[in-house]
């Protein structure tokens, strides 16, 4: 291996190869050095084959609902091995194109875990060959979070498993119970639902998706209820107890003691990855789990950055790339903007899915806004009954003030796309009239940004 580089970094997820290729951009050699699979979790056991598993989902229950839409077919059935295969394999070969990616920016990848040792030297033990050292004009360590073990409730990937482990179970388990209610318990507990699982959804706040809008979070439990999704709020998993062929879930908080079921899903946070890496020999700061940054990204340490889900939350991939090329840049020299996280967007890819950016309305009041809020259900649109999916809302929060959009949420037929709109209209600190007077296509999902801002001032035609 070479032995010297502009920028080493430490991790090639989607925080750390992306600030990589920016890096390469400004005219720094860059090096990634990447101990498991280049992508990260979120493309090899995350993002990307979650939705390709969910994108089934939708499809098996939108094959079943042929008729609806003038249409006959056989009996639909379901192959689950082909099902986690076409993930694992839009996962391969989103990973290769990664690795295509790096080679056309000119940055190195090297196979192998590193470590600091100190503000411009990196210790890397590679995957084949003898171990070496990197000198490095700045450092970024972009290593990621794993899943938060609970004591007393290891998972063992098998009855008590990861999500990991749950994209890649043999078989549809007959009764599932999540424990954690967040955006990936969320997802699992609609994936195995569709495919016919009996599901338990656990959550000790006292709503599902709890960071979301509570009326949001009232929607989608309505819509899960009517599944058959059994809904457990305000509940403290106790202990697990692993028996021969059942897991028994123990139980504080609830109308039941305990529930039996074949599997138990922890989907209950994650950790970052700051084990091993020579922080604390190096002096970078680290509290609870998570390295401590400044708005730039900086460590403790002159000269060192980190990004992404070790550095705490948002735990998210859009996120950790937004950093990337916010290190990348204050590296070669120039001002970026600090990234606005109360601009972040959210997303959850549930039937229906969820995705929100800005306040909600019970945070807009709480810090003295007086608000105006419209809500548009989808059933008023044309779109959605064209669709079929008619289930769901866009719900706009005004500062009443000024009209300033202080935060939207969409729950719905592809709330995760819609979600966008808003958040480059907060961006642009954009009033209701901007949004009222931009003329959105008709028919689409889309207008329901439109017409929910107009319900929030009376002025809605449409309903």
């Amino acid at each position: 291996m070479e032995s010297a580089y502009d920028v080493v970094v430490i991790g090639g997820g989607p925080g750390g190869y992306v600030a990589a290729i920016r890096a390469a951009q400004l005219g720094k050699s860059a090096v990634v050095v990447e101990s498991n699979h280049l992508g990260g979790v979120c493309l090899n056991w995350g993002c990307i084959p979650t939705k390709a598993l969910l994108r089934s989902a939708e499809l098996y229950e939108q094959m079943q609902r042929a008729q609806e839409f003038g249409l006959k077919a056989g009996k639909i059935e379901v192959d689950w091995k082909a099902v986690v295969r076409r993930s694992r394999d839009v996962a391969g070969r989103l990973a290769k194109g990664i690795e295509m990616l790096l080679k056309k920016h000119s940055v190195t990848y090297i196979p192998g875990r590193g470590m600091l040792a100190g503000a411009t030297e990196v210790k890397v033990t590679p995957h084949s060959g003898s171990a070496g050292s990197l000198s490095a004009g700045s450092i970024i360590i972009a290593t990621g979070a794993r899943p938060r073990q609970i004591a007393g409730m290891e998972t063992d990937g098998k009855q008590v498993i990861t999500a990991k482990d749950a994209m890649v179970l043999p078989k549809v388990p007959g009764k599932l119970i999540v424990v954690g209610a967040g955006a990936v318990g969320v997802e699992f507990a609609y994936l195995y639902s569709a495919f016919g699982s009996e599901v338990t959804l656990i959550e000790m706040q006292d709503a599902i998706l709890p960071l979301e809008d509570h009326e949001i979070s009232k929607e989608l439990a309505r819509t899960f209820k009517k599944r058959k999704i059994e809904i457990l709020t305000g509940t403290v998993v106790e202990r697990i107890d692993r028996q021969k062929s059942q897991v028994k879930v123990q139980l504080a908080g609830s109308a039941k003691n305990a529930i039996s079921g074949d599997i138990v899903l922890m989907a209950a946070g994650v950790t970052g990855n700051v084990e091993e890496l020579g922080l604390e020999a190096a002096g970078v700061a680290v509290d609870r789990g998570a390295i401590v940054v400044d708005d730039r990204c900086r460590t403790s340490l002159p000269g060192v950055y980190a990004i992404g889900d070790v550095i705490g939350a948002p735990w998210l991939a859009h996120v950790a790339s937004a950093e990337g090329v916010l290190a990348a840049e204050a590296i070669a020299g120039l001002k970026p903007r600090p990234i606005d996280y109360g601009n972040i967007p959210g997303c959850t890819y549930s039937q229906p899915q969820v995705a929100s950016v800005g306040l909600t309305e019970r945070a807009a009041i709480e810090a003295g806004y007086e608000v105006k809020v419209g809500k548009f259900p989808f059933r008023a649109l044309g779109k959605s009954l064209v669709s079929g999916e008619i289930d769901g809302f866009t719900k706009m929060v005004y500062d009443a003030r000024h009209g300033e959009l202080l935060g939207t949420h969409i729950i719905g037929d592809h709330a995760t796309d819609l979600i966008s709109e808003a958040a480059v209209a907060r961006t642009l600190e954009t009033t209701r009239h901007e949004i009222q007077g931009t003329v959105h296509p008709h028919p689409t999902l889309s207008e329901s940004l439109m017409e929910a801002s107009a319900m929030a001032y009376d002025e809605a035609v449409n309903i």
